[in-house]
């Protein structure tokens, strides 16, 4: 297989699956098939750009490879190479910055209270009721 028919199988690939992933196709025909699809197993399909490349990417493979084991490695291929172009041309909107806001400190406060000790106790918790060695 030559480079040439990588390449232009990627291309095909990709283009394919994001016109029926993100585009709206001419007169709307994509938005009306993916409505249509609605949100059984044909409408997952559509939304999700990583399952439609290994649908679309199959056929390319049969016509593309040589033998059956070429074609067989070349599908994956073709799928990974079409989901890679949608990562680096995929218009991601800016991540806003974290919004931090610090509280007034409250001078002269104490955060924690001191617990005072009775009288006689020597700082150990007292027993608990349920506890069976008091007995």
């Amino acid at each position: 297989m030559k480079f040439y028919w990588l390449t232009l199988g990627v291309l095909c690939v990709w283009r394919i699956t994001h016109l029926l992933n993100a585009e709206d196709g001419p007169a709307d025909v994509i938005v009306r098939l993916r409505r249509f699809a609605g949100g059984g197993f044909w409408g997952d399909l559509l939304d999700c750009f990583y399952c439609l490349s290994l649908w679309v990417a199959a056929p390319f493979a049969v016509l593309i490879g040589g033998d059956g084991v070429e074609r067989l490695l070349l599908w994956p291929a073709l799928s990974a190479g079409a989901i890679l172009l949608e990562r680096v041309t995929r218009e991601t909107p800016p991540v806003p910055p974290a919004v931090f806001i610090e509280d007034k400190e409250n001078s002269g406060v104490m955060l924690r209270k001191e617990q005072a000790s009775a009288p006689g106790s020597d700082g150990d918790p007292p027993a608990r009721s349920d506890d069976r060695t008091a007995r």
